[in-house]
């Protein structure tokens, strides 16, 4: 039942995943079964994408599609639920680490409008409590703590404060007006000071030793109020396993993302990709089905690369791609218009290189939430974006805005600037609503425009 990789329509995986299952090479899991239920359970966007065919990245979509319900499955079996928001993969380290506890990650319901074309209402709850369309897609968070539909409501909420997005620290302190108590901790600027040691962090930024220092101690209040909720205390040990764990997934995100990167033709298309690289945030809630799924579709990509196999014409632009969309049609659309990804900066790049194991699991943690580009000057960010779109033989560059966000409004522009001018690429900028449909054809044309920019400087 093997068949040519390429990308297919929701109707065509339904009579797909028929065909595999009556061949009986369609292993089922807990949370498998057609990719279409999730459309009668409201997931209405999936009708107008298009998605890999491989049985892996039908796991991946469905593990992705039934994190509400293990969620609430966790809680009808006792374990405690824990929110890392604006954190990006340093507290759900220790909180796996604490038998007992489940991370989750709130900010992902920014992709719920998308996922159901605003069926869901969350974005008008956040209205009705005061944090409108100015404010980044993120405020349907707001809605989805208030409804519980979403998600449970958490054990504990944990939130970093400091150099984070202004939007998102206003939104989640309308929420904690709401009656919803969140645990602080606070991660200041990243700089290196005149006459103090600086430290290598793990993507290469550096940090003031004072500053890994003070993170350090913020993050042993935070494990400190984990091993209250779970009771009982947590060694360096099961620590060091933890952190062991979570560079298993980073391993595999590696080996996934140079593959996809490097062979041509692509591999995997952009959009699965996009989810696997979240993974790293969070897990998705489980962490060894997360390695476990990240493995199978590893192993596929694999196989597609050594038969010299893809989904993508081999002539398709390698695009690097700055910012995760708010709406997944958009990855779709890159392809169609002749784009393929060829290196991302979805603001987690910390969260996708192994966390250090040669000092004290804390210490190694402080310095990895340190490494997040978001916490430092966007000229840091965007030097580093153009080292990397360079080194990996990228054509141009997108940088895609989040409507209201603080963060965008001229970080763009700064790194469109440093792109141009130390990579030599075309650049362009482009911004994505939750559901982009009536600005396609506008986003088509730019896009086009882009990919034949690029096509010319080849032939060139």
């Amino acid at each position: 039942m093997s068949e040519q990789p390429r990308q297919i329509t929701l109707d065509e995986w339904e009579a797909r995943y028929a065909c595999l299952r009556a061949a009986g090479v369609l292993p089922e899991y807990s949370y498998g079964g057609p990719l279409g239920r999730h459309v009668r359970d409201g997931d209405l966007r999936l009708r107008k994408l298009r998605f890999d065919n491989s049985p892996a990245a039908l796991r991946l979509w469905n593990f992705l599609l039934t994190e509400e319900e293990r969620l609430h499955q966790a809680r009808r079996t006792g374990s405690k639920l824990v929110a890392t928001m604006k954190d990006l993969g340093t507290v759900p380290v220790i909180v796996f680490a604490l038998e007992g506890l489940v991370a989750f990650y709130p900010d992902g319901t920014w992709w719920t409008p998308c996922v159901m074309e605003h069926c869901d209402g969350l974005l008008r709850v956040a209205d009705t409590l005061g944090i409108p369309d100015t404010f980044c897609p993120v405020r349907a968070m707001l809605g989805a703590f208030v409804e519980e539909r979403q998600f449970p409501r958490p054990d504990l909420i944990v939130c970093s404060a400091g150099a984070t997005c202004d939007d998102f620290s206003a939104i989640a302190g309308r929420l904690e007006s709401l009656g919803f108590p969140i645990f602080w901790w606070e991660i200041p600027h990243r700089q290196a000071f005149t006459g103090e040691e600086a430290v290598q962090l793990p993507n290469g930024f550096v940090a003031a030793r004072s500053q890994v220092a003070f993170v350090r101690d913020e993050l042993e209040r935070v494990k400190a109020a984990l091993e209250g909720l779970a009771g009982r205390r947590l060694d360096e040990a099961a620590l060091s396993d933890g952190i062991r764990q979570a560079n298993g997934v980073r391993g595999l995100l590696e080996e996934l993302r140079r593959l996809v990167f490097t062979a041509n033709p692509c591999p995997l298309p952009a959009m699965e990709l996009l989810i696997a690289e979240m993974f790293a945030i969070h897990f998705c809630s489980d962490r060894a089905e997360c390695l476990v799924i990240l493995a199978e579709l590893v192993d596929e990509v694999r196989r597609r690369v050594e038969a010299g196999l893809g989904v993508l014409s081999p002539e398709a632009v390698r695009v690097y791609w700055v910012n995760p969309v708010a709406d997944l049609r958009v990855m779709n659309l890159l392809e169609e218009c002749g784009g393929r990804i060829g290196g991302t900066d979805h603001m987690i790049c910390h969260a996708l290189v192994p966390i250090p194991e040669d000092v004290a699991p804390l210490e190694a943690l402080a310095r990895m939430a340190l490494a997040d580009p978001m916490v430092g000057s966007s000229r840091e960010r965007a030097a580093r974006i153009s080292r990397e779109a360079r080194a990996l033989g990228c054509e141009a560059v997108v940088v895609s805005r989040i409507p209201g966000a603080s963060h965008c409004g001229l970080e763009g522009a700064i790194i469109a600037d440093t792109v141009r001018r130390e990579a030599g690429l075309t650049v362009v900028e482009i911004e994505v609503p939750p559901l982009s449909d009536a600005m396609l054809p506008t986003l088509r044309t730019r896009l086009e425009a882009l990919v034949e920019t690029a096509r010319e400087r080849r032939r060139a």
